[in-house]
């Protein structure tokens, strides 16, 4: 993630106006996501992405991620957004969101990923 931030390449492969949320401890980072207009499943019609959900391995366990989802879903719903969108190979993590199961689709590597989605 620090190199797709720091070369810009985050913004070509999400979209130029991409958000990334950082959850900090203290100054450290515990957690970070991103929200954007595109994931790795492209191209689709479905619009908008939550997508690098990661929290560091001694922090995992206090839904931190969670909690940076909502931010995210909270940003989603003052601009009207009926659906928000992540993908991943996980099961268990995002239904602890609310998040449910939409299909499956092929993400930028032509591998199939679990879509879920959240009715905001």
């Amino acid at each position: 993630m620090g190199y797709l931030l720091k070369s810009g390449e985050i913004k070509k492969l999400c979209c130029e106006h991409t958000e990334v949320y950082c959850l900090l401890i203290d100054e450290e980072l515990v957690s970070f996501c991103t929200l954007a207009d595109f994931d790795d499943i492209q191209p689709t019609e479905f619009t908008p992405w939550i997508g690098f959900v990661y929290t560091y391995e001694n922090y995992r366990g206090n839904r931190y991620s969670i909690k940076l989802m909502e931010a995210c879903e909270q940003v989603c719903r003052k601009n009207n957004v009926e659906y928000v969108y992540v993908s991943t190979n996980l099961i268990g993590l995002y239904e602890k969101g609310g998040y449910e199961f939409f299909q499956y689709m092929k993400d930028i590597e032509g591998s199939d990923s679990r879509v879920y989605r959240k009715k905001l």
